[in-house]
């Protein structure tokens, strides 16, 4: 299985700003995407983009330059966390196909103490005119979704936990736990509106898929991120 390698890490000058490069090679980039930043441009916001920043990265500030990235999957906005991109239409297109094999681990800091400990949540998720997505019992018009979970730590009134995203439909996580009675802890639009933290504590911690080209494992964790330390460490 192919690790994440120092010698594969771009220069510190040669990095987008603020998007640190985990690895590059002639068909994928690997990012570690910060919470706050879209994945690509809406219509209000084109340039502040993870799209934006690699496709400016690959042209090395050359507008004229053939060299693109294209998006493969996508991270929300508030959610932090490794993404992946392709540099070609053919390994954009691998990836996508064997997207069910590629496998996505999560980390979130959630309010409350969760019975069990380690489990499932699977329900049909559905989204309402105003972008709301929430679970129903009619299976006609929800999307079939798991998310499978574990318990890494408690305190009193928190849980840090794994996520194991078993499928990837939108806002998936954080509807799950609300749902269920345990919101992400500062998640404005599913969770109390509390201000334990200003960002979502909720981090794309690693991935694992299948290289387009080489057809070897490719594997990349980041760990516990510095933010989420100093989190744990206040509660």
């Amino acid at each position: 299985m192919e690790h994440l390698q120092k010698n594969k890490r771009p220069g510190k000058k040669h990095q987008p700003r603020g998007l640190p490069v985990l690895y590059e090679d002639k068909d994928i980039l690997v990012v570690e995407k910060p919470a706050g930043l879209l994945t690509i441009g809406t219509e209000r916001d084109k340039s502040r983009t993870a799209h934006y920043l690699l496709n400016d990265y690959v042209r090395k500030g050359n507008p004229k330059s053939r060299n693109r990235v294209y998006v493969v999957h996508r991270l929300d906005q508030d959610t932090s966390g490794i993404l992946l991109f392709a540099k070609s239409e053919q390994a954009k297109k691998f990836l996508q196909e064997h997207w069910e094999q590629t496998d996505k681990h999560y980390l979130a800091i959630v309010h409350g103490q969760l019975m069990p400990k380690e489990g499932m949540i699977s329900t049909c998720l559905v989204e309402n005119a105003a972008q709301r997505v929430y679970s129903t019992p009619d299976a006609a018009k929800g999307k079939l979704s798991h998310t499978a979970y574990k318990v890494l730590k408690q305190t009193k009134g928190f849980s840090l936990v794994d996520i194991h995203l078993l499928t990837g439909r939108k806002h998936q996580i954080r509807v799950h736990f609300s749902e269920n009675g345990h919101p992400i802890v500062g998640d404005r639009k599913y969770g109390q509106g509390d201000h334990v933290s200003k960002r979502l504590a909720l981090h794309a911690r690693s991935i694992s898929f299948i290289h387009p080209y080489s057809g070897k494992q490719m594997h990349f964790d980041t760990g516990l991120p510095e933010d989420f330390a100093r989190l744990i460490g206040k509660m």
